[in-house]
Parts: structure tokens; C-alpha cells; sequence
């Protein structure tokens, strides 16, 4: 295990508000290299959030807390619905089994779509607004870009 003195990207995106393009590019494309790595060897985190992002001293990325991951195959579902409702997919929040990487993906979405505005896209005040949002991908825009 390495340790991560950077803290949660999660504490980083909050003082920073959002990232820079080019800032929100290196980050996330150090999660989704390691997030393909995962699924290119089986594995679905599951509960992929800023929160289960941690940076090193560096402001590199490393990807923690795996307790809710599991092996999947393309022959069986999952059907464990399980990680944080702001970042589920459509397949998590509507009870459909899945086969582990999109719900990953549907995370990785919904991560950059937060480093660049600095803000959630769905509004996770009540749990049936934000159900039928993420099943609608109704998600907010605000009107202004990242920097």
C-alpha cells in the first residue's frame, strides 16, 4: 500500500471549486488507466467516487478503498447493487443486473464531469428525483466551463 499524503480529491476539488482543463485531463486520465487496468484483469471497483480517490504527494491519483469490488466475467451478472447513489448508474439505481465495467464507467462519467464543473451533475436531495434523473440523464449544466 502507498501512502497518499495528498489526501481525497474530493478535499482537493472542494478548495480548488473545479479544475483546469488541463489539470482535469492529467487526473483523470491517471483514474481511467487504472480503471482500465482493473477491468482488463477482471475486476470492478464498484465504488468509484472523489472520495475513493486518494493523491500522493505528487497530485498523482491512486484508486483506494476496493471493499466493495468484484471479479466479473461476460457470461454472468452482477447483481449486487451497491456503491455511492450520487455516481451509480442507470443499472444500480433501476435494480438491473449488469456485468461490472459500465457501472464503472457510468462512475468515470460522472467524476470528470465533476473535476471540470466542480459540481455534481444530478441533484441527490431526494432519492426518486435523483433515480429518475440518472435514468433520464437529465443532469445539470452550469453556464460556466471550467477554466
Amino acid at each position: 500500500m502507498q501512502y497518499a499524503n495528498g489526501g481525497e480529491l474530493y478535499d482537493y476539488v472542494s478548495y480548488h471549486k473545479a479544475l483546469s482543463d488541463s489539470e482535469a485531463r492529467r487526473v483523470f486520465r491517471q483514474i481511467a488507466t487504472a480503471i482500465y487496468y482493473c477491468h482488463k484483469n477482471k475486476i470492478c471497483h464498484r465504488d468509484l467516487k472523489l472520495e475513493n480517490i486518494l493523491l500522493d504527494e505528487k497530485g498523482n491519483a491512486k484508486i483506494a478503498d476496493f471493499g466493495l469490488s468484484n471479479v466479473f466475467d461476460d457470461k454472468h451478472f452482477l447483481q449486487t447493487f451497491c456503491g455511492s447513489p450520487l455516481y451509480a448508474s442507470p443499472e444500480i439505481v433501476r435494480g438491473l443486473p449488469y456485468f461490472g465495467p459500465e457501472v464503472d464507467c457510468w462512475s468515470l462519467g460522472v467524476l470528470l464531469y465533476t473535476l471540470v464543473y466542480g459540481a455534481m451533475p444530478f441533484d441527490g436531495s431526494n432519492f426518486k428525483k435523483l433515480v429518475k434523473q440518472i435514468s433520464e440523464a437529465n443532469y445539470f449544466e452550469p453556464p460556466e466551463k471550467s477554466r
